[in-house]
């Protein structure tokens, strides 16, 4: 393995929209869904091992999920966990990695990616990976994964594609934040269009050089205590500023920006786990078109649902086209896919209910 390859895996979402499986004490990505044994932040971890030192894989995530982090992932040390007093969006998640990374290998690349995320076909998936890192470490060039759509999808971002730069590999002509339904069909209609799969790759002196092009003020930050990266007085520095640090996504602050930013595009079986359909389409379902989740479910006149149940707990379920039912100990969601939207509006009335009630 290449030591100067390094991989930043963002882990600190609190993953809202699967409520009520998913909550702040223990967000999705800390979540076994497949009954693998394994969390996804796990897979994640497991899956960049097989390509990246694991030392040289850092975690970002939110100060309240350290001992969770390093329950789950025993084979890294405290200081490769990045915490975040409060949540500021990618950007500053990346600039801290970047900052952190630089003071201990000028000459290192990175690649950045989400916790929450499935790959199915995990060899290609890494090839791209190590090509994508070779590309960047011989190049000044920033590079993501675009992911071929086989649906016009609406919940995800778009990357129209340019010119080949190598194989594999072209320029970025466009970069679209989710996309109406009609344009989302002329999109892949028109073969240019690739889904923007959050995955990133590029050397760390062309990212620092980036922000602090596009997001000066969060660069200087990040610059005024790199000496005290990795030491003890990281924590306690990041504490205190990383709070005043701009809330902007990589994608707005950086990437829709710069000049030289290019896509290695694929099909890896990719699916962003951000909501129970996404979490359907990507799951085995039974022949009337169910999935039931390590569940124990009897059905009757029941088809397209997705079921969420407790271990030792029995669903009975007649008559439901296209639903989410999840049960915990505690919460009962029972709701149309087709309006799985509306699911964060649900926690907000869920969490006045708590305030308002002291329900538990």
């Amino acid at each position: 393995m290449n030591s100067n390859n390094y991989c930043v895996i963002m882990a600190g979402g609190i993953g809202s929209r699967f409520w009520p499986y998913s909550r702040n004490s223990k967000p999705k990505q800390f979540l076994d869904f497949f009954g693998t044994g394994r969390s996804l932040l796990q897979m994640t971890f497991d899956r960049f091992v097989k390509v990246i030192p694991p030392e040289n894989i850092l975690i970002v995530s939110n100060k309240a999920y350290l001992d969770l982090i390093l329950e789950q992932l025993p084979m890294i040390k405290k200081d490769q966990v990045l915490l975040e007093p409060v949540r500021r969006n990618t950007a500053p998640c990346i600039a801290y990695a970047a900052a952190k990374i630089y003071a201990r290998n000028h000459d290192a690349s990175m690649v950045v990616a989400p916790s929450d995320h499935l790959i199915t076909k995990e060899n290609e998936f890494l090839d791209a990976v190590t090509t994508g890192l070779d590309f960047v470490t011989r190049t000044d060039n920033m590079l993501t994964f675009g992911i071929k759509p086989n649906r016009p999808e609406t919940g995800y971002g778009y990357i129209q594609t340019g010119t080949d730069v190598e194989q594999g590999i072209r320029k970025v002509k466009t970069f679209t934040e989710k996309p109406n339904l009609e344009l989302a069909k002329v999109f892949v209609e028109s073969g240019e269009f690739f889904w923007n799969s959050g995955v990133f790759l590029w050397s760390v002196k062309t990212i620092r050089k980036e922000l602090k092009s596009q997001l000066p003020e969060i660069h200087a930050l990040f610059e005024e205590g790199s000496s005290i990266m990795w030491t003890s007085s990281e924590q306690a520095f990041i504490d205190s500023y990383f709070p005043s640090c701009q809330n902007i996504s990589i994608d707005y602050g950086v990437m829709e920006k710069a000049k030289k930013v290019c896509v290695l595009c694929g099909d890896f079986g990719w699916s962003d786990l951000g909501t129970w359909g996404s979490l359907y389409d990507m799951s085995e379902k039974n022949a009337n078109g169910n999935v039931n989740l390590n569940s124990n479910v009897l059905e009757y006149d029941c088809k397209n649902n997705i079921v969420v149940m407790p271990k030792g707990k029995l669903a009975v379920l007649q008559g439901l086209d296209g639903y989410i039912v999840v049960e915990t100990e505690n919460s009962l969601l029972v709701c149309r896919k087709q309006d799985e939207q509306e699911i964060r509006k649900f926690v907000n009335d869920v969490s006045l209910l708590e305030e308002n009630s002291k329900f538990v």
